[in-house]
C-alpha cells in the first residue's frame, strides 16, 4: 500500500506545474543545538500565464536533525503577497481557478500550493496560498490580489 502511495505522489509530481521559485532570504525563529535552526524563509516566483506579476511566500521551515536531513514536515504557516511589477500581459484566456505554483514541504505528500483565480467582475487576478495533503488539506491560508490596470512605471 504504501509503495502504491509512494507511485502515486511521485506520478503527481510530474503533473504538477514546474514553476521554479527563487529563494530571497530567511530569518531564524528558533535556535536549534544540534542541525538547522528553525525559520521562516521568503521565496518569490512569477505567475507563468500572467507576464507583470510577481507573488512572494514566507513560509516556516522545520530545522533540526530531521530538517537538516530534509525529511521533517514543514508546518502549514506561511503568508502571500502579490503585486505588479510590470506591465499585466496574459496571454490567452485565464482559467477561472488553476494552480499556479505548488511545492513540496514534506518528503511525500505535504505541498503548499498557489491558485490563481480571476475576478471578472473586479477586473482582478486573486492568489489563494493553501497547505494540501494528498489525502486531507488544512485549513491554513492566506490570500493576496492584484487588480489588472495599465502600467505607468518608469
Amino acid at each position: 500500500m504504501k509503495q502504491a502511495l509512494a507511485s502515486l505522489t511521485l506520478v503527481l509530481s510530474f503533473l504538477s506545474p514546474t514553476v521554479q521559485s527563487e529563494e530571497i532570504g530567511c530569518v531564524t525563529t528558533a535556535w536549534k543545538l544540534i542541525g538547522a535552526n528553525h525559520k521562516v524563509c521568503v521565496q518569490a516566483f512569477d505567475d507563468p500565464k500572467v507576464q507583470g506579476v510577481t507573488c512572494h511566500i514566507s513560509q516556516a521551515k522545520t530545522g533540526g536533525i530531521a530538517g537538516t536531513l530534509g525529511v521533517a514536515e514543514d508546518p502549514s504557516q506561511f503568508s502571500i503577497a502579490c503585486r505588479q511589477v510590470g506591465p499585466i500581459v496574459i496571454d490567452g484566456k485565464l482559467p477561472e481557478n488553476e494552480t499556479a505554483f505548488s511545492e513540496n514541504t514534506s518528503i511525500l505528500f505535504k505541498e503548499t500550493r498557489v491558485n490563481r483565480l480571476y475576478d471578472s467582475k473586479r477586473n482582478t487576478l486573486i492568489y489563494v496560498a493553501i497547505s494540501r495533503l494528498l489525502i486531507d488539506g488544512a485549513p491554513a491560508n492566506s490570500i493576496s490580489t492584484v487588480p489588472i490596470m495599465p502600467w505607468n512605471g518608469k
